[in-house]
């Protein structure tokens, strides 16, 4: 019997990553909480979002993807692999380097750049205004 409610391949894929990670069942803390969003009474009498925490390294995931519970189980586990992976792996520095460009994107402007903008908006419009004088002219007529 499948505890995840997945396919029997799918469930030792999982274990198999887990054994070949280093991960255990008991490195992991589990809770259940409720669901928010799309779902209707469903979601909001019953705890399917899973909540699941690896206790050595401190990586938590919150999974709420699907309505049931046991798929959320799964897809928690997934997603807590693939955070570890990463660490060990050292990809934590192509996702920091990922938020740090979302950063100087919503950074404010330089004044010099902004200046520059500004004029180069200012030159546009009068290019803008100088078409629309030629098409009055030619209403007129």
């Amino acid at each position: 019997m499948s505890i995840f409610n997945v396919s029997p391949e799918k469930e030792k894929t999982l274990l198999d990553r887990m054994h070949h990670i280093g991960v255990s069942e008991d490195d992991l803390e589990e809770s259940f909480v409720r669901s928010s969003g799309p779902g209707g009474q469903k979601v909001n009498k019953t705890s399917t979002c899973v909540f699941l925490r690896h206790i050595p390294t401190g990586i938590t995931v919150k999974c709420q993807q699907e309505r049931s519970q046991a798929l959320n189980r799964f897809l928690a586990r997934r997603m807590i692999l693939d955070k570890i992976e990463c660490m060990q792996k050292g990809m934590v520095s192509a996702e920091r380097e990922r938020i740090e460009k979302i950063r100087r994107q919503k950074r404010k402007r330089s004044k010099r750049a902004k200046e520059k903008m500004l004029a180069s908006k200012r030159h546009q419009s009068s290019k803008k205004q100088l078409r629309s004088a030629a098409d009055i002219l030619r209403e007129e007529t």
